[in-house]
């Protein structure tokens, strides 16, 4: 197996542990606590960031994850790679019991861009596992993006095997509307200025609430049109998803500077950001 194809073989499986250990935790009642910003913290979260960890040290590549520990930025953006993780993307979702969360992993590389403020790094690779699905989304640089169910039926096998049983994204939707996906936490005054406008354009809209990175999957895989996000996220939230729907022919684009995202700030707080 090539470099890639290896990266890729055990970020799925550092994947569907993390699926694993969230969901014993999810089949028990679920014990919050609350993080220095007060975004909740559960058994889940630190457990999916231990088995991801374990498995991806695997590769020799550094660690840069939600659950992890913060390092200055001059030691990350000197990274070439690393992975950048989210063991539980929607832990609100998770504490509700409503099956919208994911398991995020992104490997990153330099983006050829002089590193700063803004960024050095973007999503060259993307697997984003739903739990209680068992649907893993998942793509790579020049590979394409893919959907497969009942995904952990064929743990173990390599990539580009589970690439030729999976739906290769876009998908065709017979959809009659415009169809917008958007947060099911986060709403806010920008993302209905965006809703209007779009109304403007195309006449009939729909809107879709969603938790987590699952709302880039939709417009990935061509069930949504737009994924307007006019409210705070974290890097570790859209990298592996903003893979996934670049393979697709779709883009993650910040709003501030109309190019894609560039990752590895200064600052882990993500710009506003459309995908489409």
């Amino acid at each position: 197996m090539n470099e890639m194809t290896n990266l890729m073989h055990c970020a799925i499986a550092a994947a569907f542990a993390a699926g694993r250990e969230i969901l014993d935790v999810y089949s028990r009642p679920i014990d919050v606590e609350l993080k220095d910003d007060r975004s909740p913290l559960t058994e889940a979260d630190k457990r999916a960031h231990a088995a991801i960890a374990k498995e991806l040290a695997k590769t020799g590549l550094p660690l840069l994850s939600e659950e992890g520990k913060a390092l200055p930025p001059a030691e990350r953006q000197a990274w070439p790679q690393y992975w950048l993780v989210d063991p539980l993307d929607g832990t609100k979702e998770f504490i509700k019991r409503n099956g919208e969360f994911t398991v995020n992993i992104a490997l990153m590389a330099r983006d050829g861009e002089p590193a700063g403020t803004l960024g050095a790094h973007r999503p060259v690779a993307g697997v984003l596992y739903v739990p209680v699905k068992d649907i893993l989304y998942f793509a790579w640089q020049g590979g394409g993006a893919f959907r497969l169910e009942h995904a952990t039926t064929l743990e173990g096998q390599p990539p580009y095997e589970l690439a030729a049983k999976a739906v290769k994204l876009p998908m065709d939707h017979d959809r009659k509307a415009f169809t917008i996906v958007a947060s099911r936490s986060h709403a806010s005054p920008d993302t209905q200025a965006y809703i209007e406008r779009m109304e403007k354009q195309h006449g009939n809209v729909q809107t879709v609430s969603m938790g987590s990175a699952l709302k880039i999957c939709l417009v990935a895989e061509g069930a949504a049109d737009a994924y307007p996000r006019y409210a705070p996220t974290m890097e570790w939230d859209t990298a592996a998803g903003q893979a996934i729907a670049e393979e697709a022919g779709k883009k993650l684009v910040d709003v501030s500077t109309g190019a894609p995202m560039r990752y590895n700030k200064h600052d882990l707080l993500n710009q506003w950001f459309i995908v489409e």
